[in-house]
């Protein structure tokens, strides 16, 4: 695993973005694991989170489209703070653009928030994490409707690996199938797992052989297989 990747999951931890214990999930699901990309609070925290989304962009994707995407609302802070590590780590000059929930009628009227979209614009997508492709459902259509972009793909945080709602594949997987674009995630809850179990983290073990227990008995019933 990728040296950047080994720090992203020890940052989810430390930022208490990545949390185990016992959780309800919007889905009903009883999860052993939740994440929330929303604890990234601090310019600190903003400023790496970025470089990790540039580095796995440009791992992924590579570094030849115009706009970063991030869909409404936590996709807003990210399309900003990746296309800003774009520029820090690569020295590319791409644009940000997001969608407002509702359209703008004065000023800068409009569903778009940031750059608006051009014919032929390349797009990368950003999210925290996909769990139903709801919202990607709801963000495609935008971006075709407003230009005729060609999207490269789609990047999110962390790739949970349970099933979508097609109950046969992931979740990003189904987003790539139906969409027709590359889904990739800077790190899987596979090497999360791997790399943090029994493995101290802030002075303790997020990780041990209870928690990975039940996070097995969980992939048994919701993952991927």
């Amino acid at each position: 695993m990728e040296q950047y990747k080994q720090e992203f999951i020890e940052f989810m931890v430390e930022s208490e973005v990545l949390k185990f214990g016992d959780f309800t999930l919007k889905s009903g699901r009883k999860s052993p694991f939740f994440m929330n990309a929303g604890a990234y609070v601090t310019g600190s925290q903003l400023h790496r989170l970025g470089r990790y989304y540039a580095r796995a962009i440009h791992d992924s994707f590579g570094l030849d489209f115009d706009v970063v995407f991030g869909p409404a609302y936590k996709g807003i802070p990210l399309s900003v703070i990746t296309t800003m590590a774009l520029n820090e780590l690569y020295g590319v000059e791409v644009r940000y653009c997001s969608n407002r929930k509702e359209a703008k009628d004065h000023g800068d009227a409009g569903i778009l928030l940031g750059s608006d979209l051009r014919d032929g614009d390349r797009v990368v997508m950003v999210e925290d994490v996909t769990t139903s492709g709801k919202s990607i459902e709801e963000t495609h259509p935008i971006l075709k409707s407003q230009a005729d972009v060609d999207v490269k793909g789609l990047m999110v945080s962390l790739n949970r690996m349970e099933v979508g709602k097609g109950g046969k594949m992931s979740a990003l997987d189904e987003v790539r199938d139906r969409y027709g674009f590359p889904t990739a995630a800077i790190v899987t809850m596979e090497e999360v797992t791997e790399y943090l179990l029994n493995r101290e983290c802030r002075g303790r073990v997020v990780i041990d052989d209870a928690v990975k227990a039940a996070l097995d008995a969980y992939y048994e019933e919701y993952g991927v297989r």
